[in-house]
């Protein structure tokens, strides 16, 4: 008999991989028992750390996925940045196994070096070889196991690091990567449940020594600690404790509304973008011309939606362009008084001419 929670947990499982369009319609699934998923059904691989979520989401996967006619897996990623990573991904196959998983796949990754930092160079790694694991057993989805805590997290790192709607907009249950569907059914869970669900199943999990666990309560983390572990750490229990009260889910919950808020604006954005842009037959400026918008269009636009937009357009050349660019790029729109072309990242400049935006890739300055 399950507890409430598991039930619950089972539950949310389910209704993911059924929102995706997984389940399999075989009348005899809806019968009661215990079910065998045929040879060629949909393969799921669950995304395997070790980690008390990755261990409840295998384990809550293993049940479900059989009832539904889909095959269920597993993939750990050894990032090769710790001395025991290999011992703890051996450890990590060895409880999937157990839990009945297949098949079990642990790939490992060289993770490069550059000025992201360690840990974005490490995800970026991670995922590449997500997708890549997922394309060679032909998997329909990859499942993530981020929870509620990991959702509030984000928002205060967001915070930490960046500003505006987007620095908070949450994690999505669904995305895609390179083809690749990624789903991530336990957002509805904290991390509290988790950690109940491997002690009600029996399942081992390993901590991260990164994550800080292992640091008494109200002991501040250093610098050497990655910014996620000390937010986790020192910084939301601050928060809970200044509140008198757990924040958590009000943070995921602000979380999922803003990024509801930039999906509809995104949208907007790139509605904008395609209405705005038109063939370039003037004269070129100091250069190639890969963009050319019509003004009277922007000029129609909420300016929200219209910074969004260049926004959008700005990275999709490649420029890592701040909230400055954007700002100076829209006054060629909003605050026209003559001014000349902005300058942009990458040797890239806008400019207004005539009733058109031009954003184009200056030779003028490229070739200083």
């Amino acid at each position: 008999m399950y507890s409430a929670l598991l039930k619950k947990s089972i539950g949310i499982v389910r209704q993911s991989l059924e929102g995706a369009g997984l389940a399999s319609l075989e009348p005899n699934l809806r019968m009661h028992g215990k079910h065998e998923p045929a040879a060629d059904s949909p393969l799921v691989l669950v995304a395997c750390s070790g980690g008390r979520d990755s261990m409840a989401l295998a384990a809550l996967a293993h049940i479900v996925c059989p009832t539904l006619g889909i095959r269920c897996g597993m993939i750990t990623i050894d990032h090769a940045l710790q001395e025991t990573s290999a011992s703890v991904s051996a450890q990590v196959v060895n409880s999937c196994k157990q839990i009945g998983l297949n098949p079990v796949i642990s790939n490992r990754v060289q993770v490069p070096h550059t000025r992201l930092g360690e840990e974005a160079d490490a995800r970026k790694a991670r995922y590449q070889a997500l997708v890549q694991a997922a394309q060679d057993y032909g998997a329909s989805a990859v499942l993530l196991a981020h929870t509620a805590d990991d959702q509030a997290e984000g928002v205060l790192i967001g915070l930490i690091r960046s500003s505006g709607l987007r620095a908070i907009a949450g994690m999505e249950e669904e995305i895609y990567q390179q083809g690749v569907l990624f789903l991530r059914p336990l957002l509805g869970l904290r991390r509290v449940e988790t950690t109940q669900v491997c002690q009600t199943l029996g399942i081992a999990w390993w901590d991260d020594p990164t994550n800080g666990d292992h640091i008494q309560q109200g002991q501040a983390l250093s610098a050497d600690f990655p910014l996620r572990s000390r937010v986790r750490h020192d910084l939301l229990p601050a928060l809970n404790q200044f509140a008198g009260k757990d924040i958590i889910t009000q943070l995921a919950r602000t979380a999922n509304l803003a990024r509801q808020d930039q999906n509809y604006i995104d949208e907007q954005a790139q509605d904008l973008l395609a209405r705005s842009q038109q063939p370039h037959t003037g004269r070129a400026v100091s250069g190639t011309v890969p963009v050319c918008l019509t003004l009277k269009t922007l000029q129609d636009a909420h300016p929200v939606v219209r910074r969004h937009m260049w926004s959008i357009l700005l990275e999709s050349l490649g420029l890592g362009v701040s909230s400055r660019h954007i700002h100076q790029v829209d006054e060629l729109v909003s605050a026209w008084h003559g001014q000349g072309p902005v300058a942009l990242p990458s040797f890239y400049s806008a400019t207004r001419q005539h009733h058109v935006i031009l954003v184009c890739k200056n030779r003028e300055y490229a070739n200083r």
